[in-house]
């Protein structure tokens, strides 16, 4: 069998893996979608299973009002001591010198739950890794974040011992155990024995073309003890431009039974305009941060190396003694929400899916119009990652809006200030009425404007469809389902690529979706039902 990266294709960032008798588990940021941290397992690591995310509570996460690309950044994965351990971090601030933040640590005896309550750990750093040493002892390991501008902002990877008995940190045992390189940016740390070290592999470079993984060693875990990886980096995709992953650094290392090494790291995909150089701009990653995984061996002085080099490969040897699993490259679906709860693949924005917001189960979703989708509260939206650069998305949908504030349809989201919609809405003049909207940096653009179809008044359901073609897609409408209508606004993809956001915006860190939506800004909670979801990969 073959490794064919992304493992995890579409919005799958800062992988945590580990292995847990035949099986590997990965761990994923998920940033301001609700619930949080996605989880997959594999015994082969070909084929992956979505596992019910671990965060699913308001008590374990509670992310109202948290800005875009906030939340839970890096989480931390392990198992010691007969049960999980997961570390994650709320990040609240993304933008100018402060990253306020919490770490949290939660366990459970069962990937699949249930978890403890959350035990507030410190706010020192984002990226913390939970490393249990041979003797006993436990230590967070952690980014540490300086707010003052005439330092740099990334201060060093912290150690900081946990007490096993009360479950909180002994800050007194804090120290700077690695600085990085002149690279800079050192972040995403993991703790690892092998051979009478401490093997630390920590991310630098930031999670852009420049961002790159390196590996440092030391018999202790002192102060300023870790000495660099000759010959480094231990895996970038810098000088590798025309490799089609791009962006490895960031991820985890793992062994299987007999004995092989694996390291999960995220990866992006970009793409570009005919018009544009493959080199510069390097491209627009529309799939967000993916993960892929590299096979490691270790050389005759003891440091890891990945497999063809440090720019890794898209093919991989999969491990000689994987168990086959379940699992297929295509993520077709479709939903006829005929059950009580949400599939898996569904997200919300940064708090649960509740009665408030709509409900499901009787072979349709209702949504309650709420917030718009500039909003960083109270937005009725379920969406789902675009984990594939061409496929097709569609819905039907019944609204009676009574106003333009009261809007329903089809979205491709990336952020509050980057997502453009197909939906039905009110127009004072002509009724209800289907227009194509986006906001593009934050300016809201409606394309159809006094030419927005309308609807025959004998028609009180409209299909809704997009799209996607890589670097562009389109929305189309039909009235019976059968024969569609093409909306003449072509929509460049590049707008929702964490490339683009980055122009103007520090918290571009997530990856287009596709999802259903309910505007009613007007405050009277019009409601929309959407009567099922297909999304078809090409």
């Amino acid at each position: 069998m073959k490794i064919v990266n992304p493992v995890l294709p579409g919005f799958n960032a800062d992988p945590s893996m580990i292995r847990v008798g035949d099986t590997y588990y990965i761990a994923n940021s998920t940033f301001e979608w609700f619930p949080g941290v996605r989880l997959h397992e594999s015994k082969d690591m070909v084929h992956w299973q979505l596992l019910p995310s671990p965060l699913s509570t308001t008590t374990l996460l509670d992310m109202k009002g948290n800005p875009a690309s906030g939340g839970i950044w890096a989480p931390d994965l392990s198992y010691a001591d007969g049960k999980f351990w997961l570390v994650y971090t709320d990040v609240k601030v993304t933008e100018g010198a402060f990253k306020d933040m919490t770490n949290y640590l939660t366990t459970a005896t069962d990937i699949r739950g249930p978890w403890s309550d959350p035990i507030k750990l410190n706010g020192v750093g984002f990226d913390a890794s939970l490393f249990h040493d041979q003797d006993g002892r436990k230590y967070l390991v952690q980014q540490t974040w300086d707010h003052r501008e005439y330092h740099h902002p990334f201060d060093g990877i912290t150690l900081t011992e946990l007490d096993v008995t009360t479950m909180k940190l002994k800050p007194e045992t804090a120290r700077t155990i690695y600085r990085g390189t002149e690279v800079k940016l050192v972040e995403g740390p993991h703790l690892y024995q092998k051979d009478g070290y401490y093997y630390l592999f920590a991310a630098e470079g930031g999670t852009v073309f420049t961002h790159q993984e390196v590996v440092a060693r030391s018999k202790t875990l002192d102060e300023n003890s870790f000495e660099t990886e000759p010959d480094g980096p231990f895996i970038t995709n810098f000088d590798t431009p025309d490799m089609e992953i791009q962006k490895q650094g960031h991820g985890a290392l793992v062994n299987t039974p007999s004995g092989e090494w694996y390291y999960a790291s995220l990866c992006a995909r970009p793409w570009n305009h005919a018009n544009e150089s493959r080199h510069d701009p390097r491209g627009w990653s529309t799939l967000g941060r993916e993960t892929a995984i590299q096979k490691v061996e270790w050389d005759d002085q003891g440091w890891p190396r990945v497999v063809g080099g440090h720019g890794g490969q898209v093919e991989v040897e999969a491990p000689k003694d994987a168990i086959l699993s379940a699992g297929s490259a295509d993520h077709s679906r479709h939903d006829e929400f005929d059950q009580p709860a949400l599939d898996l693949d569904w997200n919300t924005l940064r708090v649960p899916f509740t009665a408030k917001m709509g409900h499901t189960g009787k072979g349709y979703l209702e949504l309650v119009g709420r917030g718009s989708l500039a909003s960083n509260f109270d937005v009725s939206m379920i969406a789902q990652r675009w984990q594939a650069f061409n496929f097709t998305a569609e819905t039907k949908v019944k609204f009676d809006p009574f106003s333009y504030q009261q809007m329903a349809g089809l979205t491709n989201f990336y952020n509050d200030k980057h997502w453009s919609w197909v939906f039905l809405t009110h127009d004072e003049n002509r009724g209800k009425v289907i227009e194509v909207a986006e906001n593009n940096h934050g300016n809201y653009t409606s394309y159809l404007k006094d030419h927005a179809v309308k609807l025959p008044d004998d028609i009180d359901e409209v299909w809704l469809r997009t799209q996607v073609e890589k670097q562009t897609y389109y929305y189309e409408y039909s009235f019976d389902g059968q024969e569609w209508h093409r909306i003449p606004v072509e929509l460049d993809a590049a707008v929702l690529s964490d490339d683009y956001v980055l122009q103007t915006y520090g918290g571009f860190f997530t990856g287009a979706f596709v999802g259903l939506a309910a505007v009613d800004y007007s405050g009277y909670e019009v409601p929309a039902q959407f009567g099922y979801f297909d999304y078809q990969e090409k």
